[in-house]
């Protein structure tokens, strides 16, 4: 079980967010502890009802009236309502950081989603004052790249998942950055240079190889509007090959890497999430990023990311 804490008011994905739960990755919001204007109250619950409510429901995922409901089985039970609340109900016996990973992970794309905001899955950063992101499969270089951008000085937006807001008005859209934390592999964080031993890093949780590695010194910490997108490609080849891609394309693009797409139907959004992937795909310039078969290749990947966003502004 989670011990509860008093409220802290944290700052992420664009919402001010106070929660009993301890959320040490999140930064705190500049704001001050002003709980009454939060956008997000994060509370600790206990299992039973909702459980009960699920087992009625004959599923781990449910919506049931403004409450989605969804459980991690061996972690905890989450429930969102009015996308203005969020209760956690660890199970006995949970790992606090696995009860986190899901609540910043699974929790907060669902919210997103609620409040109208697409989550990519992904990793932006800031180049000339804008959020461009990587998107592709599981274990593509999303955060690899990303780190590789922050390491020659760019600034870090999101590592997992990139909150997007769609303009109804006509502008651009906007991405909000997440909390100053990567997600990488041992090869990746030595590859790098970062100048420490993996065994440094806390793992994300025990169930995975992966680490968590500070940003805090480059962190973008205000939303700035949403540029591009590089899709991530499988390697092929011995050079670094980026497309330009249509317009089907670039919607195919924001409707596959939606963070969690498969909670949209369970959600009831289908409708939504077409309208607001094509919104953005129809202003974010979008690209398919090949990368060679061989050797490390991210500082290369971004030579090219660079060389392209700026050939691409002077089209403009």
């Amino acid at each position: 079980m989670i011990s509860a804490a008093r409220q802290t008011v944290y700052q992420a994905f664009g919402l001010r967010i106070s929660s009993e739960i301890p959320l040490p990755e999140l930064p705190l919001s500049a704001g001050g502890e002003d709980r009454a204007s939060a956008d997000v109250v994060i509370a600790a619950g206990f299992p039973d009802r909702l459980r009960d409510e699920l087992e009625a429901a004959g599923s781990n995922f449910a919506r049931i009236g403004n409450r989605f409901l969804f459980l991690i089985p061996e972690t905890a039970f989450y429930c969102i309502e009015d996308g203005q609340r969020i209760t956690v109900s660890p199970l006995a016996g949970a790992d606090p950081e696995k009860v986190r990973v899901y609540l910043l992970g699974t929790c907060m794309g669902a919210l997103l989603m609620l409040r109208g905001v697409l989550p990519l899955h992904g990793s932006a950063v800031e180049i000339d004052g804008k959020a461009y992101a990587f998107v592709g499969d599981s274990g593509a270089g999303k955060s690899t790249l990303a780190a590789a951008f922050v390491g020659e000085g760019y600034r870090l937006v999101s590592d997992d998942v990139i909150a997007a807001a769609w303009s109804e008005g006509g502008g651009p859209p906007i991405v909000s950055p997440a909390y100053p934390q990567q997600k990488l592999w041992q090869e990746s964080i030595e590859r790098l240079g970062l100048g420490r031993e993996s065994g440094s890093y806390r793992t994300i949780y025990r169930e995975t190889a992966k680490f968590a590695v500070p940003a805090a010194a480059r962190f973008c910490d205000g939303p700035i509007p949403f540029a591009g997108v590089f899709e991530l490609a499988k390697p092929q080849g011995e050079t670094v090959i980026v497309r330009p891609l249509p317009n089907l394309e670039r919607l195919r693009v924001m409707l596959l890497h939606t963070y969690r797409n498969r909670l949209i139907h369970r959600l009831g959004l289908e409708a939504w999430h077409f309208k607001a992937a094509a919104g953005i795909a129809e202003q974010a310039r979008t690209y398919q990023l090949s990368r060679p078969q061989e050797g490390f290749t991210a500082h290369r990947l971004v030579s090219a990311i660079i060389q392209t966003i700026r050939e691409g502004e002077k089209i403009k």
